[in-house]
C-alpha cells in the first residue's frame, strides 16, 4: 500500500487554542456500515469515531433514548416546473441506493422515519431556479430522510435551509444520474439549543459533477457526516464547507470520500472561524483510493482561524491510497489565529482595529462564500458573520 504523506497542522500556541493533527484511518476501523441499529454498539465516546464528540448533549440520539414526539420538524419544498416532489414510504426502492448509514445515529434514523422526502429532476432537465427545501424545528425530536435525485445530463441546485429548534437526526441522499450536475447548499442556521446530526451520501454517475457547500453558524451540537462514491467513470465531486463556531458550540463535520471507479476526481475545501470559551470545531478528512480506482485525482484542505482564546479545533486529514497509477494525491490541515501583519498593514492605514478583523475573516471566507452561487444565500452568510463578529466585540 502507498501511503501519502500527511501534513501536520501548524498553528500558534500562544493563549487556550487547542489543536490536534493525527493521521489515524477510520475507514478500516469503524463499524461497517448497516442499516440495522443492532450492529453498532451504544458509543461511550473513547471509539475513533465518537471521541470529540460530546456524546451527553446528543440528547439521546446516540443510545436510543431519543423518541419521535409528533412533528419535530416542519418541512416546505418549493421547486420549479418539471421538478417531481413525492412524500413516500419506507418500502421505497430508492431510499438507501446512495449509501449506507455507518453510525448508531444514522442506522437509527433510517429505522425511524415513517415517510421519507422525494425530488427528481427529470431526465435532461436544466433547471435556471433552485430547488429550496426549508426544514424548521418545532422544538422536538425527529427522525428524517431526503432524496434528492437527478436523471441523466440534468442539472439543478438545491438549497436546503436548517432553522428553528429541534433534535433532529436524518440521512440525506443524492443520486445523479450520468452526465448529471447538481449543486446542494446545506445551511445550518438553528437556534441556540438544536442538535442536527445527519450522515450526507453522494452516487455520482458517470461523467456526473456533484458540488456540496456546507454552512454550519448555529446549534448547540452540530454533527455531519458527507459521504460520496462513484458509480461510473469520469465523476466530478467538490465538497466546501464554511463554519462559525461561538461560544459553547461544538460543530463537527466528516467526510469521507470513496474512489471506488477509476478515472475520477475530488476536492475539498472547508474553512471554519472559532470565538468563544469553549467553541469546539472538529473536521476529519477522509479520502479512501481503492485497488481499482487507477487515475484518480483527488485533494482536501482544511482552514481554521482561531479569533479568540478559549477555542479549539481537532482537524484530522486522512489519506488511504491502495494504488500508485494515480494522477495525484494530498491533503492539508492549519489552524492559526489573526496574521498580526495583516492587521497591521490594515490599521496602519487608517482602518480601526474592528473593521481591519472584518476585512481579514471576510477574505478568510471569500473563496467559499463565491461557490455557493445563490445571491440571497451568500448575502445572508455575508451577514451572519458580520453579526458573529459585532457579538464578539459587543
Amino acid at each position: 500500500m502507498a501511503e501519502a504523506q500527511n501534513i501536520p497542522v501548524g498553528s500558534t500556541t500562544a493563549g487556550s487554542i487547542a489543536v490536534a493533527a493525527e493521521s489515524t484511518v477510520v475507514s478500516r476501523m469503524s463499524a461497517p456500515p448497516s442499516f440495522d441499529v443492532a450492529d453498532f454498539p451504544v458509543p461511550r465516546g473513547r471509539e475513533e469515531e465518537w471521541r470529540f464528540t460530546p456524546l451527553e448533549r446528543l440528547r439521546g440520539l446516540h443510545d436510543g433514548t431519543a423518541v419521535a414526539t409528533g412533528d419535530g420538524v416542519r418541512i416546505e419544498v418549493e421547486a420549479p416546473a418539471g421538478v417531481v416532489v413525492e412524500t413516500v414510504g419506507r418500502d421505497n426502492a430508492r431510499l438507501g441506493r446512495a449509501g449506507t448509514p455507518a453510525d448508531r445515529i444514522a442506522a437509527q434514523a433510517y429505522s425511524a422515519f415513517e415517510k421519507a422526502g422525494v425530488v427528481t429532476v427529470p431526465k435532461d432537465t436544466v433547471l435556471t431556479e433552485p430547488i429550496r427545501i426549508a426544514v424548521h424545528g418545532e422544538g422536538a425530536v425527529a427522525y428524517g430522510h431526503q432524496l434528492i435525485e437527478l436523471g441523466a445530463f440534468a442539472e439543478a441546485v438545491v438549497v436546503i435551509d436548517h432553522t428553528g429548534d429541534a433534535v433532529l437526526a436524518a440521512n440525506v441522499d443524492y443520486l445523479l444520474g450520468d452526465g448529471a450536475k447538481l449543486t446542494v447548499v446545506s445551511v445550518q442556521d438553528w437556534d441556540d439549543k438544536a442538535v442536527h446530526v445527519a450522515q450526507h451520501n453522494a452516487l455520482v454517475g458517470r461523467d456526473a459533477s456533484f458540488k456540496s457547500v456546507v454552512v454550519t453558524f448555529g446549534g448547540d451540537v452540530v454533527r455531519l457526516h458527507p459521504r460520496v462514491q462513484y458509480a461510473g467513470t469520469g465523476g466530478e465531486a467538490e465538497l466546501y464547507g464554511l463554519y462559525f463556531t461561538d461560544a459553547g458550540q461544538h460543530q463537527e463535520h466528516r467526510l469521507l470520500v470513496t474512489h471506488n471507479t477509476p478515472h475520477c476526481k475530488s476536492n475539498v475545501a472547508y474553512k471554519g472561524a472559532l470565538q468563544g470559551e469553549d467553541a469546539h470545531a472538529v473536521w476529519i478528512g477522509d479520502v479512501l483510493i481503492e485497488a481499482k480506482a487507477e487515475g484518480t485525482d483527488t485533494y482536501e484542505m482544511n482552514r481554521n482561524l482561531v479569533l479568540t482564546d478559549g477555542a479549539r479545533v481537532d482537524s484530522v486529514p486522512n489519506l488511504e491510497i491502495e494504488t500508485g497509477e494515480i494522477v495525484g494525491a494530498g491533503h492539508a490541515s492549519a489552524t492559526g489565529r489573526f496574521d498580526d501583519e495583516q492587521l497591521f498593514y490594515l490599521m496602519a492605514r487608517g482602518i480601526p482595529e474592528y473593521e481591519a478583523r472584518r476585512l481579514v475573516v471576510r477574505g478568510f471566507f471569500a473563496e467559499l462564500v463565491q461557490q455557493i452561487g445563490v445571491p440571497d444565500i451568500e448575502e445572508r452568510l455575508l451577514a451572519k458573520i458580520e453579526e458573529e463578529l459585532e457579538a464578539s466585540v459587543g
